[in-house]
């Protein structure tokens, strides 16, 4: 595709990648980033309007956690034709080498910051059937993957891949446990994390939380209710007891 308008996530990145690959530029470029995206896209539809305009980013997938979504809305809004040159997916690319199950899978995008905040966003997803494909960075990884461990369980299959397509790629694949220790190593790279979906018994020991809870609200005490719930379920008290104070915990942070 030929086009005398770029719109990148950073223009010197585009135009390092184009002089390693001995392609001259002979278009405007624009810069098209996450602080400026709102500001730019009157500009740049009107210039999509009479010809077409080229978005690329950095690295990845413009509009999947990249630039460009607002855009492309924009566009779609204006009756202006968006079409798409597929490039690299570090969502795709992990779920591909996970070696996890790939027929149903939900994106998260970036955990959130704040351990409260990602601990809150693990536990809504405790019960979750499909892959769940994360985005995180480096200096991150470690305690997510512990949040990950309290909110999912330490034996929950899960991967993370770093630097995906490039020289230094490397998936490391085991429990959420393992991924903890492994993470202790402090790797570097812009990381990917795929955890395995909920199985039927997980799922099973989340609803017993769930009637748990639901006893106390009512004025049982805990001991009881887990006795009763665990008693009736032929689950393990202990387990059972375990969870609910981590919940519990969650529901704090």
């Amino acid at each position: 595709m030929e086009s005398k308008f770029i719109a990148a996530e950073d223009t010197r990145s585009l135009l390092k990648l184009a002089n390693s690959l001995g392609i001259k530029l002979n278009a405007r470029l624009f810069s098209l980033h996450e602080h400026n995206e709102g500001d730019r896209l009157t500009q740049i539809l009107e210039i999509a309007t009479d010809t077409d305009v080229l978005v690329v980013s950095d690295a990845g997938m413009p509009t999947v956690s990249d630039p460009g979504f607002l855009l492309v809305r924009a566009a779609v809004v204006a009756g202006v034709e968006v079409t798409v040159i597929p490039g690299p997916s570090a969502v795709l690319s992990a779920l591909a080498v996970s070696g996890l199950p790939t027929d149903r899978f939900t994106f998260e995008g970036f955990l959130p910051r704040k351990q409260g905040d990602r601990r809150k966003m693990f536990a809504s997803l405790a019960r979750e059937p499909r892959t769940m494909v994360f985005f995180e960075s480096p200096h991150r990884i470690l305690e997510s993957l512990q949040d990950a461990v309290l909110e999912l369980g330490a034996e929950r299959a899960a991967t993370v891949s770093r630097e995906l397509t490039k020289k230094f790629e490397h998936t490391e694949r085991g429990t959420l446990e393992q991924l903890v220790e492994w993470a202790k190593g402090e790797p570097k790279g812009e990381m990917v994390l795929v955890v395995a979906g909920a199985t039927a018994e997980i799922v099973k020991i989340e609803d017993l939380v769930e009637q748990v809870l639901a006893l106390t609200a009512e004025g049982a005490g805990l001991k009881d209710a887990v006795a009763e719930i665990a008693s009736a379920a032929g689950a393990s008290k202990g387990d059972l007891y375990q969870l609910v104070l981590e919940r519990r915990k969650a529901s704090k942070s």
